[in-house]
């Protein structure tokens, strides 16, 4: 397999990857919406089964009304855009897996297109079945999360209780061969 030229670059890039909750008001380009559900639409998934549909939310008051589902999500109203990530609901865990990955793809397809993501998660089966609503989305079909994107306005976290930054070192992180041996 071929490196690419600039593949540390890139690899700098995904690094920088991070959750993106203000925004510019600025509308994402549709040009831009393809490519990133092109993205999506190329993500691997269990057994190749393609478990989703998408719908690209761009109408201010359906963003509102997401927003509202509860507290920790209300900076989705300032999204120029979401993508909802709709599954049809047939294998709750190979599916939850599919959908973390076609989350990170589109969160990173994001950064590199000069745009940022953030992931919105509805709540309980309640507020999950709020937003069903709200999106028209089949009672049968399984609906979490919302992926927002646009111009990044600050990578500042506007909730008011903050999680702790930066990352573990590797050495906390990584054992080699088996559980517990040092690696490095």
């Amino acid at each position: 397999m071929a490196t690419l030229p600039n593949a540390r670059e890139v690899l700098e890039q995904i690094r920088k990857v991070r959750q993106i909750r203000r925004y510019r008001p600025d509308p994402v380009p549709e040009d831009v919406v393809t490519e990133l559900l092109e993205v999506a639409r190329w993500t691997g998934s269990s057994r190749n089964t393609q478990p989703w549909h998408f719908i690209v939310v761009d109408d201010r008051e359906i963003l509102r009304q997401i927003s509202l589902l509860r507290a920790p999500i209300n900076w989705v109203s300032d999204a120029p855009l979401g993508i909802a990530i709709v599954l049809d609901g047939a294998s709750e865990i190979s599916e939850a897996y599919d959908e973390g990955r076609v989350t990170e793809r589109l969160l990173i397809a994001a950064k590199l297109l000069g745009l940022g993501g953030g992931v919105a998660w509805y709540g309980d089966a309640g507020q999950q079945a709020e937003a069903k609503r709200i999106l028209g989305i089949p009672a049968e079909r399984t609906a979490r999360s919302l992926v927002t994107i646009g111009y990044p306005r600050s990578t500042r976290d506007p909730r008011p209780v903050l999680a702790r930054g930066g990352r573990k070192p590797l050495a906390e992180l990584v054992s080699f061969n088996r559980y517990g041996e040092r690696w490095h």
